[in-house]
């Protein structure tokens, strides 16, 4: 099946962890695939410890989108559409019980990766796959194949007011 949790409230990733971490814990198999994130996050390093769920690399030396200039985003879209068929094959090649695509509506709407593509492959995912996908936004054709779909929706956050993300709590 397809799980969506998108919106514009906190808890997506939380989410999807949580379905990784309730999956391991029954022996099954994940690969935990982050876009438009650094490996240096609270989640990836609980998540490290875990058997039965495998981390992706984030590329360190990518800036947010919005700070990056035209030649930055054709190299950043490279990284991340190399990041998303080598996951893909991974996935099916290794018998992987659960792939977790965190960012990916993000990475999509930034122009970093198609969302023909990433359609495509989820209407011809073998069905023993369960494909979780986070972010904002996602496309129409998303919504209409998903079989879960959470939308997290913020009433009141502490970026509103400039605070920054913190250690432990937002990342």
């Amino acid at each position: 099946m397809i799980q969506i949790y998108y919106g514009d409230g906190k808890g997506k990733t939380t989410a999807a962890i949580g379905a990784a971490v309730r999956a391991c814990g029954r022996g099954m198999k994940v690969l935990f695939v982050q876009f438009l994130k650094k490996n240096d996050t609270g989640e990836r390093e609980a998540l490290s410890d875990l058997d039965g769920i495998d981390l992706t690399p984030c590329p360190l030396e990518l800036d947010f989108t919005f700070n990056m200039t035209e030649t930055q985003k054709a190299q950043a879209s490279k990284i991340y559409r190399d990041m998303f068929e080598s996951s893909v094959r991974t996935a099916l090649m290794s018998n992987y019980n659960i792939l977790i695509f965190d960012e990916i509506f993000d990475a999509i709407n930034a122009g970093m990766l198609s969302e023909n593509q990433v359609y495509n492959f989820l209407t011809d995912a073998p069905s023993h796959l369960e494909i979780i996908m986070t972010g904002h936004n996602p496309g129409e054709k998303f919504l209409d194949i998903a079989d879960y779909i959470t939308r997290m929706k913020k009433v009141k956050h502490p970026y509103d007011n400039g605070f920054r993300a913190r250690k432990g709590i937002e990342f």
